[in-house]
């Protein structure tokens, strides 16, 4: 019974990741706006039925790694040292994560990253879908410093926002050490440097 089990989770990965590699094809090829749902199926060799019981939307095939984001995120505060404190450790995830996806082995990484923010759909479902890590980062932080819920809600939306802030900036890597230095120190100290 296990190994049915087993097969039917692997095929039914094997057809969400078909689909995701269907669509980031298509879309890169031919823009966003300009690929339809049916598209995609036909492209993956399913019906859109099988592609709507794999992604809700078209946007969600574009971004289908959200657990992974969130374990990332929230083992960055569990696993940080001793002596680090919750603000440098998410900072130094964020420039992590930023490196590496400058960094990526994948071809098509830069692509993808242009087709998501030159196209508004996308770019707001990537805003939004990062931010709604929020309570999970939020509810580590409090486990971690047993500070209240108020305060480890505004660090953690605060946090996810300077990656965003960092997306718009000229120097996406100064605007995350000037956000997380804010909230490290607040803004007295902040406000007195150049």
């Amino acid at each position: 019974m296990t190994a049915t089990i087993g097969r039917r989770e692997r095929k039914k990965a094997a057809t969400r990741q078909s689909l995701a590699d269907a669509a980031l094809s298509l879309f890169l090829e031919h823009g966003y706006d300009q690929v339809t749902l049916r598209d995609i199926a036909e492209a993956a060799d399913v019906s859109t039925t099988t592609l709507l019981k794999h992604f809700p939307g078209k946007e969600a095939l574009v971004f289908d790694e959200e657990a992974d984001q969130e374990a990332h995120l929230v083992a960055a505060v569990r696993d940080r040292a001793p002596e680090e404190s919750v603000p440098q450790a998410l900072c130094a995830y964020i420039k992590r994560t930023r490196s590496g996806d400058r960094n990526s082995d994948d071809p098509r990484f830069a692509s993808f990253v242009e087709l998501v923010r030159n196209t508004p759909a996308l770019d707001e479902y990537a805003h939004r879908m990062w931010i709604r890590h929020q309570g999970a980062l939020a509810q580590v932080i409090a486990e971690e410093t047993g500070a209240d819920d108020l305060r480890c809600a505004a660090l953690a939306r605060f946090a996810l926002e300077a990656s965003a802030l960092a997306d718009r900036a000229g120097d996406p890597e100064q605007a995350v050490d000037a956000a997380f230095d804010l909230l490290e120190h607040g803004w007295e100290s902040s406000a007195d440097t150049p």
